[in-house]
């Protein structure tokens, strides 16, 4: 006799019976930290794939790290984008006035003087670098990321 009226009728027999299983983290908080399994290559060692090449001769990539900055703080390999004194002078400054807009903005957001505001600290690279790569007849069109 059967336990249950659908296989009674036939129904879902085939069917595995359900189970869940939740992982126990490497880490929980307060355990001291340990990067010993990630493996960091020598600055410059990643190859730098073609621009024009289809998207999925990229997708190794998206599983290694991309070290550029060597241990003398310089720039190494296919990556370094070989960039200028004055440019990168530019850029410093760029970082600088975001850090320095991000703390007014953040500080008027906490006094009620505006509604929202996104701090951008620790990735301002990420517009920074886009920004510079643009001429000075193109168009952005920035958002909050949600």
């Amino acid at each position: 006799m059967a336990d249950r009226p659908e296989e009674a009728a036939g129904k879902g027999v085939n069917k595995p019976s359900l189970s869940l299983h939740v992982p126990e983290p490497t880490y929980r908080p307060g355990d001291p930290v340990d990067f010993a399994h990630i493996v960091v290559p020598e600055a410059g060692a990643q190859a730098r794939p073609d621009e024009a090449c289809e998207a999925i001769e990229t997708s190794d990539l998206c599983y290694d790290l991309i070290r550029v900055l060597g241990d003398d703080n310089k720039a190494h390999g296919p990556w370094d984008p070989k960039l200028d004194p004055d440019t990168l002078r530019t850029m410093l400054h760029n970082f600088a006035m975001t850090r320095a807009f991000d703390e007014r903005m953040f500080r008027g957001q906490r006094q009620g003087k505006t509604s929202f505001y996104m701090k951008c600290t620790g990735e301002e690279a990420t517009s920074i670098s886009a920004a510079m790569a643009l001429a000075s007849d193109d168009m952005i069109f920035p958002s909050y990321r949600q």
